[in-house]
């Protein structure tokens, strides 16, 4: 199958220091493809390249055929890439119908007509969300679950084809993770493709329909789901740290 995102030879360096050393990782629509390695393995800086955070050294981007010329978040959100990060970022003084609408809206001016925001910022958040929010309640005044659970809908509000949750389930409880979770499947079931960075391996195992791992900046694998046990999956992102708990065991 075509990719829908492809990264070659992609790299990003910090001085002496090498973030992301030559990844090159198809992403096929229709999946979700999970990451995973451990803090300082790249995960970061290549959600920030794709999200336009951050410029690449060298290498390039390509999404649905085209290759990214322009690394800023406003230019790869129009190119169809929506990411929620872990840090929740929200407008803690605003409305939650306002704080999802920013994903539509401008920092100060409101494209949507105050007749239609409360219903379209419902139907946004219904999408990740079981339960009922005031949507003319500040942000701020909402448990941390709940504001992140706003920041996703607000990542769905211009429609992405790309999803990037960066560990964007990690304050979640169960049920609320399943309602994300039951909406990951339906996402890419209808052609999406959905980059999920997390540090839950069940979840992972669960999940994904491709697993690619990164360990000091460079892709070490990319498997298919069911490829690899969790001793596998855990010996190809830090084997050092297992061979010391056998070791030790």
């Amino acid at each position: 199958m075509t990719a829908l995102l492809e990264v070659a030879g992609l790299s990003r360096r910090y001085g002496e220091t090498v973030a992301l050393d030559g990844a090159d990782i198809a992403f096929a629509p229709g999946t979700i493809h999970a990451v995973l390695g451990e803090n300082g393995s790249g995960k970061s800086t290549l959600v920030k390249i794709l999200s336009g955070i951050v410029t690449p050294s060298a290498g390039r981007v390509v999404l649905d055929g085209v290759p990214v010329t322009r690394f800023a978040p406003v230019a790869l959100q129009r190119r169809g890439i929506g990411t929620v990060f872990q840090e929740v970022l929200i407008a803690p003084d605003r409305s939650v119908a306002d704080n999802i609408l920013l994903g539509i809206d401008g920092l100060f001016v409101r494209r949507v007509p105050r007749a239609h925001r409360s219903a379209l910022a419902a139907d946004l958040l219904a999408k990740v969300f079981r339960g009922r929010l005031d949507l003319s309640a500040p942000a701020g005044a909402l448990p941390l679950a709940q504001r992140q659970l706003v920041v996703l809908a607000r990542a769905l509000a211009k429609g992405p084809r790309v999803l990037i949750l960066d560990e964007a389930t990690a304050a979640l409880d169960f049920a609320d993770r399943d309602a994300v979770f039951a909406f990951m499947r339906r996402f890419v079931a209808g052609g999406g493709l959905i980059l999920f960075i997390t540090h839950r391996i069940d979840e992972v195992q669960d999940l994904a329909d491709r697993i690619t791992i990164l360990r000091n900046g460079r892709v070490v694998r990319t498997l298919a789901r069911g490829a690899a046990d969790v001793p596998t999956l855990l010996s190809l992102m830090a084997p050092a740290t297992l061979d010391a708990i056998d070791n030790a065991a």
